[in-house]
C-alpha cells in the first residue's frame, strides 16, 4: 500500500491525473492475463493483443 499512496502523491503533486487510466488499463490487462494463463479463454484473449 506504501506504492499506491506515494504513486496518489507523486500524481497529485505533479498534476499528472491523465496517467492514471493508463496505469489501470495496464493492471487490468496484466490481471486478464495472468488469470487467463491456464484457462480454455487463453486463445481468445490473445488474439486482442
Amino acid at each position: 500500500m506504501g506504492f499506491l499512496a506515494e504513486l496518489w502523491r507523486f500524481l497529485k503533486a505533479r498534476k499528472k491525473f491523465w496517467l492514471l487510466p493508463i496505469i489501470l488499463v495496464m493492471v487490468v490487462f496484466g490481471g486478464l492475463l495472468i488469470l487467463a494463463q491456464g484457462s480454455a479463454v487463453a486463445p481468445f484473449i490473445y488474439t486482442v493483443f
